[in-house]
């Protein structure tokens, strides 16, 4: 159900509502950022304050996540050193963050 158009300070012309919401990390996605991070599912559950058996059950396909639990699991991500990409369509990929470090031009 949309509720209204929204344009904020995030710069965003969508619709508002649950049902026009996608989730943003698969399974697949999950399991592809911890395989990179080197990382069990124990430690992302340490990392991320979500059960290991809600990680187990979702890179399974057992159930979905909710939102809340999916941003848990990304801010864990990115707080390792994972940043997302979003590509062509509605495809999303993952790579190391750049360190603010490596920004700086050489001398």
């Amino acid at each position: 159900m949309s509720y209204m158009i929204y344009i904020g300070h995030y710069g965003q012309d969508r619709m508002v509502g649950q049902a026009d919401r996608q989730k943003f990390l698969s399974p697949a996605l999950c399991r592809a950022a911890r395989g990179f991070l080197d990382w069990t599912q124990s430690e992302l559950a340490d990392r991320s304050g979500v059960s290991r058996g809600t990680i187990r059950d979702y890179e399974g396909e057992r159930h979905s996540v909710h939102r809340a639990t999916e941003a848990q699991l990304r801010l864990a991500f990115e707080n390792g050193g994972i940043a997302f990409v979003c590509l062509e369509g509605d495809t999303v990929g993952i790579c190391p963050r750049s360190s603010p470090d490596s920004e700086k031009p050489a001398e």
